[in-house]
């Protein structure tokens, strides 16, 4: 008897597991190319000589061929705007989360001090809670510290505190910081202490230690990291959703908003360059870290 034999049972529940993950994707990528306009429908792929049959009834040719729903969508200033809002978000609050989590990894494995134990434990409260009492926890305290400022400087009309861009991106880091926090803080502990002091030895003080010694061997623990923040920031609603204003409305907002709606195939053109643009993030920095070993 083959020890190595594959079970049939084995192979059944792989394939059923990949079937339940991609077959979702596959199907969102192939509805992008709709013909018709009710998303769930799929009447056939639009060609460029084919039929298009608009709302009013009128049929006619899609100058963009099958790539229609996507020329539509690179018209709507609203999607623009919307990608560009949810770019600027996950990129400030990705670096600056990887920045501070980083620091707090390193000092939480480093430094025995009177709160490290609390402040390891307070970590996971992020994690663990509903992210819609985060959400509101957040939302109640940008309104009040809001309030109290305004009030306190008599801030009136554009120069008053209020939701935007910003509250966003400050609701994004503190979310993400325990996250960034415990990855590197797991590629910390196995980290082989005695190249930083033989880097000490030869003369070298603890900032060139860390810049040419340490950082380089946690270096996959940042990126992975900084690339699980900016996921979670690259696709947050519900707290998104309790801190935007004015002018700050991110794609998830954007999507939501469309669900209220009639649905077309431009969700899916949306959601198919979505997931290219993310496949490239992961590519890339899997590149990275692919040469560093």
């Amino acid at each position: 008897m083959n020890p190595y034999r594959r079970s049939p049972w084995i192979v059944a529940a792989t394939a059923l597991t990949l079937f339940f993950l991609y077959a979702p994707i596959i199907v969102l990528i192939v509805f992008s190319f709709n013909a018709s306009r009710i998303s769930p429908l799929f009447t056939g792929v639009i060609t460029k000589f084919g039929p298009f049959q608009l709302v009013n009834g009128n049929v006619v040719q899609s100058p963009c061929g099958p790539f229609h729903w996507f020329c539509d969508l690179s018209k709507s200033t609203e999607v623009l705007n919307a990608a560009r809002n949810t770019l600027i978000v996950a990129s400030v609050s990705t670096i600056l989360s990887t920045i501070i989590g980083t620091m707090a990894a390193l000092a939480l494995q480093r430094y025995n001090f009177r709160l490290r134990t609390f402040s390891q434990v307070s970590l996971y409260i992020p994690i663990v809670i509903p992210e819609i009492v985060m959400g509101i926890g957040i939302l109640v305290l940008f309104s009040q510290l809001f309030t109290f400022i305004n009030d306190s400087l008599k801030l009136t009309g554009d120069s008053q505190l209020t939701f935007g861009l910003g509250t966003v991106i400050l609701a994004h880091i503190s979310f993400m910081i325990p996250f960034v926090t415990l990855v590197v803080q797991a590629r910390l502990q196995g980290l082989d202490k005695s190249f930083e002091e033989a880097a000490m030895d030869l003369g070298a003080n603890e900032w060139i230690t860390f810049q040419r010694v340490t950082f380089p061997m946690i270096l996959p623990g940042v990126l992975s990291g900084a690339l699980l923040a900016f996921t979670l920031s690259i696709d947050d609603f519900i707290i998104t959703f309790f801190t935007n204003g004015p002018g700050s409305t991110t794609l998830p907002i954007y999507v939501f908003g469309l669900l209220r709606r009639v649905i077309t195939p431009q969700l899916n053109a949306l959601s198919t360059v979505w997931i290219v643009i993310v496949l490239i993030v992961v590519f890339m920095i899997q590149r990275m870290e692919n040469r560093r070993v």
